[in-house]
């Protein structure tokens, strides 16, 4: 039977590439070791997902490695060989604030745990399919010096300028712009995964995201801000917005579009090639816009604050251009808008604060 590997497969990106390939009728291997709790503590745990992923799908089959572990990798490897059709890499450091405070253990994992995966596909199963999910921060600041215009609620880029009708596309510098240590580290794991594309003929590509979400998100103040501020509205708790007078700007990808992303890769794989992968103008909002849907959909006014400091990298305005990917792809499209995001996502936060109750 073909197998899906996936990393990260108890996070949000990760357990939903775990579904979508596993109704696809792939064998799915799930490579997690909860991390995500050593980072953001206790609440981002992504543990009740793994559970839910191994009661609910009987081609789900989990190992909790770390993926910075040579040995262990090569052992799950080993165990399923050329039957690995797709490796789909989501594990990460996610987070350009915690990647400050403990820049070694952001870029083992990053970096060196990407090209160990990498390596590891190249020697037991070269011809699969490897997926790596990227980010927007690879671009580093240099959005930040686009000509913006400051509106009541959001900024915004100018309409003379070539990115106001479709967003930022790939051909956008990554060199001289300040990345956060977050950003460096996937700067690096990025252009391997080109690299091992083009130098060894690999079928992989890098998705450079924009905000992936969605309701299996486990959302924390330093990572996943748009699940995170639900929970805060269908909670009550305190909310604070960083810098930017609230108008900075982020375009949302539901996971499931994402996936159906990979999906269209791997069915047709260009090597080495590069996807900026977002809501783009179909899907955007800033974070007064996001607050007032918050409040709009659960009911709830929202107890938050502001403090002028932006984070370090931060975007004022990203929205993504998927033209490339799109014309390379014809057949895949978005399945969610804006509010179908937010529904899904508020009645994720509904069952879960229930569960917790």
């Amino acid at each position: 039977m073909d197998i899906a590997l996936v990393t990260g497969s108890a996070g949000l990106i990760g357990s939903e590439t775990c579904r979508f390939f596993h109704d696809k009728g792939f064998l799915v291997v799930g490579v997690d070791n909860d991390m995500r709790q050593v980072f953001f503590g206790a609440e981002a745990s992504t543990d009740w997902n793994r559970k839910i992923l191994e009661a609910e799908l009987p081609r789900y089959t989990h190992r909790p490695g770390d993926i910075r572990d040579l040995p262990a990798m090569e052992k799950i490897f080993a165990e399923f060989g050329a039957d690995i059709k797709i490796v789909i890499h989501t594990a990460a450091q996610p987070s350009h604030d915690w990647a400050a405070t403990d820049p070694i253990t952001d870029f083992t994992v990053n970096a060196n745990g990407t090209l160990v995966l990498l390596e590891m596909t190249r020697k037991h199963c070269p011809t699969a399919s490897f997926i790596f999910t990227s980010t927007n921060k690879v671009y580093g600041d240099t959005p930040n010096f686009l000509p913006l215009e400051e509106l009541p609620t959001r900024w915004e880029v100018s309409r003379a300028h070539p990115y106001f009708e479709r967003g930022i596309d790939e051909d956008m510098s990554i060199d001289h712009t300040k990345h956060s240590v977050f950003g460096a580290s996937k700067v690096a794991a990025d252009v391997m995964v080109q690299e091992y594309g083009r130098y060894f003929g690999m079928n992989t590509v890098c998705f450079r995201g924009g905000c992936l979400t969605g309701p299996a998100h486990s959302g924390t103040q330093l990572h996943g801000f748009l699940n995170y501020l639900m929970r805060c509205a269908v909670t009550k708790r305190p909310y604070t917005v960083f810098g930017y007078k609230g108008k900075q700007v982020r375009d949302n990808i539901h996971s499931h579009d994402l996936v159906n992303m990979f999906w269209h890769f791997h069915v047709k794989p260009r090597p080495g090639e590069v996807y900026n992968a977002g809501g783009g103008r179909h899907s955007n909002c800033s974070m007064l816009e996001a607050i007032s849907i918050c409040e709009e959909i659960s009911g709830n006014t929202m107890d938050w604050t502001y403090q002028e400091t932006n984070r370090i990298g931060d975007h004022m305005w990203w929205v993504s251009d998927v033209n490339k990917f799109q014309t390379h792809y014809p057949a895949w499209e978005y399945q969610y808008d804006l509010m179908a995001i937010m529904t899904d996502i508020h009645k994720g936060c509904v069952a879960a604060s229930c569960a917790s109750s």
